[in-house]
Order: C-alpha cells, then structure tokens, then sequence
C-alpha cells in the first residue's frame, strides 16, 4: 500500500525531502534548547542505477521498500525518517551520542545487507552511510551537510561501509558552498511555485517552406532578486522530485497558450517536455488530462517532447502513461536524438512521430562533413519512418542552408527565433502569418 498523506513519500511512508526539512528545524531546535544530544545518518543505496536498468523502476521501488522496511525495523521507535532522493534517506535519532550513533549505524548496515529476493534473483544490497552528531549552536542544514559529505566519502572507498563526519578529507569551503546552493536553489523553487515566479517562454520551430511547425515551452524562473537560469535550477529539482510539479504547472500553462494561440487565430501546436521523474509517476496521465480538460484544447494541439530513454523503459507505470498520451491524441517527439544512448534499431518501435536531432551535429555544420552526413542519412530515415525531422540549435545562414541540403523537415535556433515571452511569440506568429502567401 502506498502512503497517500501529503506529508509523506508514498514509496516509504517517510517524511518527504520538504516536509522532513521542516521536521529537521524542529528537531534541532529541541536538541538545543533541552542539550540534548541529536544524530544524522544519511544512507545511498549502493548501485541503484544498476538495479533500476536490471529490474526496471517497478523492480526498484520494490528494492526501496523493502530496505525502508529494513531500515524503519533497525532503527529506534523515536528516529524521525526522510526520503531524500530517489535512493537516499537521512534518519534523524534523538538522544543518540557518537558511540550510540555508530552502533546504531553498524546495526543497520548489518540489517540491510540481508539477502533480499526480487524477481526470482537473489541480491545482496550494501548503503553508504554518512554519520554527523549536532554540534551546538549548528543548523540542520549544517548538519545535513556534514552527513552527506560522510556519506559520500563512504561511497568513494567503495561503499558498504559507514563514515562519520570527520573522518573523511576536508572537501574545502567549494564543496560546503555547493552543498548549500542547491538547498538555496530547492527553498527558491518551492517560493516560485507558491508566489507565481515561474514562466514560460517560447521558441518556434520553423519548418523549412517558412510554415510553423510549433513552438517549444521552455521554463523561466524570476524571483524578486534574481533569476534562476535553468541549467541551475532544473538538475536541483530532477533530484528533489520537485520537477514533477513544475511539469504540472507546466503542462496546464502550455495548454492554455495553445488554446489561446487558437483564440487568436495563429494556431500552433505547443511542445512541452516531459521529466523521467513525471513519466514514472502514478499522477502523470490525470495531470495532462486535466490540463487539456481545463484548457479546453484539442489533443493536436499539444505535443510531449521525450528522451529516447523513456520509450525504452518497460516498466509499467511508464508504459502505462505512454499509452495514456497515445490514447489521449497527444502528439509525442523524441528530443535529442543522438546524443547518449540513441539507438537507430529503436526507432521503428518507438511511437514517436517527431524527431529532433540534437544540436552536437548541428553546430559543427556545415565544416564537419561526416556531421553533415548523419543529418542527411537520419532525415531519409525519418522520412521513412513516418516521422517529421527537426534539426535543433541552427543560429546561422550556413547552417540553415545544410540542414535544408540534407533535406530535414524543420527548424529550431537564434537563426529564426529565441525563445520569447508568451505576448511576443503571439505578436511574431502574427506577424509571420501577415506575410504569408
């Protein structure tokens, strides 16, 4: 059964990355005001990645719940327990000394490298573990940090073993500053989520006969006093699970520009991507439904962009929003084609209509002749396959005209567009549209 409370991480019934946050505050604040002793122990599952490639992400929720069954069993009735990550928890045990943490810590690791079966396979799972105990006058997100630091040292002598703060090399004041930025990044995201900093922003796809062939929503963070740039705030939110509510908010908010790119007359299909953390989420498919409902936009309108990774993962929650978008008439694309583990055998499995070729081959055009020659072979073979072939970060005249050589379909880069704001791309298609034949 999973936990279903707001609160709390439906995998493990633990205290979720937010909600133990704010537990850690009180916790702390308890232990300082009563001088009280207070330990942290943050676990990593040794070789998850593994685990989830072998078994698949049903294989692995069923590994974590059962080592968080492990874990809650080891542990003291009173320890307070958080999910952190896809495969990293902290528990919090009150009263706990360095001695008593330690023996705490070897029961567990003891406890959970247990011979546990999935699948009929036998394994053996091992953690690392980071010990740190509360110093006075330390903040939680000190003493997190000190435990994670811990942890991952424990990891780089080869895991299966536990490390208390201290014992491990000095990482310098750039490991405790990046530390602290992501858990800065994290608190300003959730601030953007409840007081409305969070935009999108437009950049079209131009297909090379000059018709529109979308326009792609990418997703802006302003707050009062800067701006988040994605390549910061996205990989913090992937990690924290954030992400599955910014594509929510961001499903619906594409939807009601498609609808409204409708009402204006410059109707477009609008491109949103999809995270792995949405797509193996149980809330995946009620949440596009929703926003189609609420926008009240036909399916064409709307197209999921994907990395091929995700059509590949057999898993069933995924599988089963897969099918979801198919059977709701959502159009689907594969993004950044080419670039890690792209596999041309795949392609006439995948039910992706659209494919963008990522923008690695692009930018050494038209110089690099062998780049030149995979565009031009991967444009025939979508063309055969039925699918419209996007060339990605095309930002001159020559590049332009060798994608156009090598016969691709579409269009997206500075040489046309940057991304804009919802009422400039309105203002642009209109424009364009003006000017057509």
């Amino acid at each position: 059964m999973h936990d279903l409370r707001p609160d709390r991480d439906p995998i493990t019934g633990f205290l979720s990355r937010s909600a133990g946050l704010h537990a850690a505050m009180q916790v702390v604040a308890e232990a300082e005001a009563s001088g009280s002793s207070l330990a942290a122990l943050w676990l990593d599952i040794d070789r998850f990645r593994q685990i989830n490639e072998s078994f698949g992400h049903a294989g692995g929720d069923s590994v974590i719940t059962q080592l968080a069954a492990r874990l809650r069993r080891a542990l003291r009735g009173d320890s307070i327990l958080l999910r952190m990550g896809s495969d990293e928890f902290v528990a919090l045990v009150p009263s706990a000394t360095l001695q008593l943490a330690t023996e705490i810590g070897a029961a567990v690791l003891a406890e959970i490298e247990r011979p546990l079966v999935i699948d009929n396979l036998m394994m053996r799972p091992s953690v690392s573990m980071g010990i740190a105990v509360h110093e006075s006058g330390e903040d939680p997100l000190s003493l997190f940090e000190r435990a994670d630091r811990a942890m991952m040292e424990a990891k780089r002598r080869g895991g299966k073993r536990l490390i208390v703060s201290g014992d491990q090399p000095l990482s310098g004041r750039l490991g405790v500053q990046l530390a602290r930025e992501e858990l800065i990044v994290e608190a300003d995201l959730h601030r953007a989520l409840e007081s409305g900093c969070l935009a999108l922003e437009y950049q079209p796809l131009v297909r090379v006969d000059g018709r529109i062939e979308a326009v792609e929503a990418l997703m802006r963070c302003e707050l009062p006093e800067r701006r988040l740039l994605p390549g910061k705030f996205i990989p913090v939110a992937e990690k924290t699970g954030i992400i599955v509510r910014l594509g929510e908010w961001c499903l619906l908010q594409g939807a009601l520009f498609a609808a409204r790119l409708r009402d204006e007359g410059v109707a477009t299909k609008v491109a949103i991507n999809v995270s792995r953390a949405q797509l193996t989420s149980r809330s995946f498919a009620p949440a596009l439904q929703a926003a189609l409902i609420c926008a009240n936009v036909a399916p064409a309108l709307i197209e999921l962009e994907f990395t091929e990774s995700l059509f590949l993962d057999l898993s069933e929650t995924v599988q089963a929003n897969l099918r979801s978008v198919r059977a709701a008439g959502v159009g689907m694309a594969i993004d950044d084609f080419g670039y890690g583990y792209s596999c041309l055998a795949n392609l006439k499995d995948l039910p992706a209509t659209k494919l963008k070729l990522d923008r690695s081959f692009i930018r050494v055009l038209p110089d690099d002749r062998r780049a030149y020659a995979v565009v031009k072979a991967m444009a025939m073979l979508g063309r055969e396959l039925g699918m419209t072939v996007v060339a990605e970060g095309v930002e001159t005249a020559a590049q332009q005209a060798a994608v156009e050589a090598a016969a691709v379909d579409a269009v997206q880069g500075f040489f046309h567009a940057r991304p804009m704001p919802d009422e400039a791309v309105l203002a642009w298609l209109k424009e364009r549209k003006t000017h057509e034949p």
